[in-house]
């Protein structure tokens, strides 16, 4: 089968297409024949080699979220799962190939009337948004800022806040095009990249959902309220100044809450009942997908290349 693999850490181009053999799926696990394939900041983070801490090597096989066919089963799951449609999580690695292999509980079955495309843009990213709006306490009333909103992440986390009565929907974006996108579903200001710009916009709100971080990131808890919370769910934009915490401390009397969040530390269950009710939505209409382009697997540097670039909105979805 066609695979797309790091040959070498650093930029686009260090992508690879291989050809291996098709997966065979162990016990309590699927075989899945691809129809779209999510790409995700995740994956630019490991190709660039930042994340070779955690063990990832060159030769790797990204790829985290596909949707398609289930062709093969292994021992101990129910043989009536193959040829369903399913979006799974193949974990870091194994979906950026014409044949992916997931757990059996990484797997959900898809409407009928969901595209593949729609799928991996909003399975994963969907649920971080969801969870992270919940852990912040979002309550009716309140002001929200999403700070990288033109990613996946951010346009569900506008679209969840919206309908969660926030009374204002901040975010930061790179143009004025992107930000009339982004107020089509569902944001009320928009805010340049260094969340300066609009001048009706609140002074301070009570919840940041920020999928950047970087260096700027302290800029950010300056514009917590009293009592507000931010949940850092991404670092798209690299590692904050270790510093950081100095500004909690610094504005000690206005009780700020930091936070990170991962989807791992969700019990499955949990995220699988919030995915299946986000895919439902979204195949009646109720929530949207933003798919940026769709591109044969052979050109996925292509992909990476327009992340890096900062040319997405949405997400790009690779097809084998």
């Amino acid at each position: 089968m066609k695979a797309v693999v790091i040959r070498t850490f650093g930029d686009a181009e260090g992508l690879e297409i291989v050809d291996l053999p098709v997966p065979v799926p162990g016990p309590g696990q699927v075989r899945i024949a691809t129809e779209a394939i999510g790409v995700g900041g995740v994956d630019a983070l490991i190709r660039r080699g930042a994340l070779a801490a955690y063990g990832f090597r060159e030769g790797h096989l990204l790829g985290s979220e596909v949707a398609g066919t289930v062709t093969a089963v292994g021992d101990g799951v129910d043989t009536s799962w193959i040829g369903r449609r399913v979006w799974a999580f193949t974990g870091l690695s194994g979906g950026y190939a014409e044949q992916a292999v997931a757990a059996v509980e990484d797997i959900l079955p898809l409407p009928d009337d969901l595209a593949g495309a729609d799928a991996v843009t909003l399975g994963g990213s969907g649920v971080v948004a969801h969870f992270a709006l919940d852990r912040a306490r979002l309550t009716p009333g309140e002001t929200v800022l999403v700070r990288g909103a033109a990613g996946s992440i951010g346009i569900t986390a506008v679209q969840l806040a919206a309908r969660g009565g926030a009374s204002a929907v901040a975010v930061t974006t790179s143009s004025a095009e992107r930000g009339a996108r982004l107020r089509a579903l569902g944001a009320t200001h928009v805010l340049d990249r260094s969340g300066e710009g609009g001048s009706d916009a609140p002074a301070g709100f009570d919840v940041v959902v920020d999928v950047v971080g970087g260096r700027e990131l302290p800029l950010f808890l300056d514009k917590l309220n009293a009592n507000g919370r931010y949940m850092a769910v991404g670092i798209i934009g690299g590692q904050p100044p270790t510093d950081f915490g100095m500004r909690l401390m610094d504005a000690f009397r206005k009780s700020l809450t930091f936070s990170t969040f991962s989807s791992d530390t969700v019990p499955a269950p949990e995220r699988q009942a919030v995915r299946a009710s986000q895919f439902a939505g979204a195949a009646r209409g109720e929530l949207h997908t933003v798919v940026h382009d769709v591109l044969p697997l052979s050109q996925a540097a292509l992909a990476h290349r327009e992340m890096d670039a900062g040319n997405v909105f949405g997400r790009v979805v690779l097809t084998p």
